[in-house]
């Protein structure tokens, strides 16, 4: 029995709520979105799981080595794809993090190998066991990895195509509800597309900031999700009591939809946490990073050893764009500009020159978001030459702030610094915005790999940057660096 609270007539709900036109019935019934993506990622990994077989046999029997036996090489092959399992990497997630489930494929690989090779030895299995595993664990870790890039490729292209989207119905029209949509319709790669909100008393106006209509209030659920043909539902704050919003998370469920929930308090929940149950109550403990941790003293040592070899290699490209920038521009070779690290201390940032000179100027004091800001992050006229406009897009004028990491003013990876003058009035107006200096600026970082450089919003780069302290590991240093890697190069982008 669906609950009354969820089922008034049209005539109970003249509170000025609409419900759009219905939409198309479909044609057929479909596997359910978590579902389909389990069977898609299995059926990848077993078809990869195959060739890698055949081609560890055939490369055996052509090189006259040993080779596994079928039985052997079957089992490893269904107890990696147990261990995928096992790992989450058939789980429908939000974002698809390439480079964490090449990570987890690899261990899981290797587990697999480790676990046969392991049980034949007790065994007292063939004398060439070493080389009968190796092989085709190297085949079936290439293999593996080749077919999830692949995967993930495709269905990244797919979704900001608007393929293989599920549609969702956002609860709660105010301020974060209205924010989530943004954010989903700004990277449409992630798969979930918003098509209304419901909400008894929007606190905005959706329509008018996102085109996005309020379907109904709570009571109009089972209409609105049949009308929208809704996939998931995300519930964000609402001024719905508590219990109308857990009958309503019920009903989701009972209908088969997916329901996510932003918690209170989101800011100071970490993808670090644990979840304890007092009795039927659970005990949501964060276990955020902390600045102060032997683990950032190890990434600030790595950061200057990283640096310096990073100095010798780079050695010949820096001293062919100091020749560059001379002839073109003249001396100074680098420019100089005070900003603000760590603890809200000051240090001189370097960059390679790409603008002209003009007469001095003091920095700006009136309170300026990047509107104020041009091409590449250039204020006011581009005073950039031909050579500078390059030594930006290749980020080529950045390498001189290793010596800064050298020198222990900045990190390989962090906030990027902004300027005195910026920073007291930012500090005032952006949410969180201070808190971007308990760790090291960096001359890459979270928010700069999503995007978010040049002109792009300030409270934007907060939220990435204070995601990235509070989450930092050693792991997550190293996705950045692929990741500004790949971008430089152009070979890749937003994928994780």
């Amino acid at each position: 029995m669906v609950d009354t609270a969820l089922t008034r007539t049209a005539s109970d709900r003249g509170r000025g709520e609409s419900v759009a036109p219905r939409a198309p019935a479909q044609a057929a019934p479909r596997l359910a979105p978590a579902t389909a993506w389990a069977l898609a990622c299995l059926a990848v990994d077993a078809t990869m799981l195959v060739l890698a077989g055949l081609a560890t046999s055939l490369g055996a029997a052509a090189g006259g080595f040993a080779s596994a036996p079928i039985g052997w090489t079957i089992g490893f092959g269904v107890l990696t794809l147990a261990l995928f399992r096992s790992r989450g990497l058939y789980s429908l997630r939000l974002r698809l993090r390439t480079l964490d489930d090449l990570r987890s494929i690899a261990t899981a690989t290797t587990l697999a190998a480790m676990i046969v090779l392991s049980v034949r030895i007790l065994l007292g299995d063939s004398l060439d066991l070493a080389a009968e595993s190796i092989r085709p664990w190297a085949f079936a870790l290439v293999y593996l990895a080749s077919g999830r890039v692949a995967l993930h490729w495709s269905q990244t292209k797919a979704r900001a195509q608007g393929e293989n989207v599920r549609r969702t119905l956002i609860v709660g029209a105010g301020k974060i509800g209205c924010l989530t949509a943004k954010r989903l319709l700004e990277t449409p790669e992630l798969g979930l597309e918003p098509v209304a909100f419901l909400d008894k008393d929007p606190l905005v106006d959706p329509k008018e900031a996102l085109g996005l209509p309020v379907a109904g209030a709570s009571w109009d659920l089972d209409a609105v999700v049949s009308q929208y043909r809704i996939d998931q539902v995300i519930v964000t704050f609402s001024t719905a009591p508590d219990e109308v919003l857990l009958r309503l998370v019920r009903r989701c469920e009972e209908l088969g939809i997916t329901v996510s929930v932003v918690p209170r308090l989101f800011e100071r929940v970490p993808e670090r946490h644990s979840v304890e149950h007092l009795g039927g109550i659970p005990l949501l403990t964060a276990h955020p990073a902390n600045p102060k941790s032997l683990q950032f003293a190890v990434k600030y040592l790595v950061d200057r050893v990283l640096a310096a070899v990073a100095l010798l290699l780079l050695s010949p490209v820096m001293a062919a764009t100091a020749l560059a920038v001379w002839i073109s521009l003249g001396r100074p070779i680098f420019f100089r500009q005070r900003r603000v690290g760590r603890d809200g201390r000051t240090f001189e940032i370097l960059k390679f020159r790409t603008m002209r000179q003009t007469s001095d100027s003091p920095e700006p004091t009136d309170f300026q978001l990047p509107d104020g800001v041009g091409p590449g992050g250039v204020e006011g006229d581009d005073r950039r030459t031909r050579l500078g406009a390059f030594l930006r897009a290749s980020s080529i004028d950045e390498l001189p702030q290793l010596f800064n990491v050298l020198l222990g003013d900045m990190s390989i990876v962090g906030p990027r610094p902004e300027r005195p003058a910026y920073v007291s009035q930012f500090e005032r107006n952006v949410y969180r915005y201070g808190e971007r200096h308990r760790v090291k600026s960096g001359i890459t970082g979270w928010s700069q790999v999503h995007g978010l450089r040049g002109k792009t919003s300030i409270a934007d780069r907060a939220e990435w940057d204070n995601f990235y302290i509070e989450n930092f590991s050693l792991w997550l240093d190293l996705k950045i660096m692929v990741l500004t890697f790949g971008a430089v190069l152009g070979c890749f982008a937003r994928v994780e």
